[in-house]
């Protein structure tokens, strides 16, 4: 499947623009309409990347998120006792038009990702004017209740 790309904003930093490549790449080559609609790429603050790809289920209560996928590979890449220390994150899908978007991670992966990294910056695109922009992690929820781990 070949997908139109988003271009990545001007705003967006080199390293992002590479996060965005990455999981475009990967959901161009995995995408299934129904089954694998959304890819993540994530930075952890070694540099390293990390992916995951949303997996739905036939009940739909056991499918799983693409920044899930991403933030337990992510950690089971990680020496014993090191934080999971996330820098950005970057969640695709594709649009019935053919074409990518960035996309905002839902509720659930809002919650995921501010309780491991809170100060992660996560790429969405605004509903007022269809422009990518960054927003902290912890700010996607505003009046969170912070859970000490």
């Amino acid at each position: 499947m070949t997908t139109a790309p988003v271009s990545a904003p001007p705003e967006m930093s080199t390293a992002d623009a590479e996060l965005l490549s990455v999981a475009q790449a990967l959901l161009d080559r995995v995408w299934r309409p129904d089954r694998h609609e959304v890819a993540t790429a994530l930075r952890t603050a070694d540099g390293r990347i990390h992916t995951g790809v949303h997996v739905e289920g036939s009940c739909r209560r056991s499918s799983i998120c693409a920044e899930g996928v991403a933030l337990g590979t992510a950690r089971g890449a990680l020496p014993t006792g090191a934080p999971l220390e996330v820098t950005s994150v970057v969640s695709v899908q594709i649009k019935p038009a053919g074409r990518f978007r960035i996309i905002a991670p839902c509720g659930v992966c809002r919650e995921l990702i501010s309780d491991y990294c809170p100060d992660a910056t996560v790429w969405i695109t605004t509903v007022e004017d269809d422009r990518p922009v960054p927003v902290r992690a912890l700010d996607l929820l505003p009046e969170k209740s912070r859970r000490k781990w």
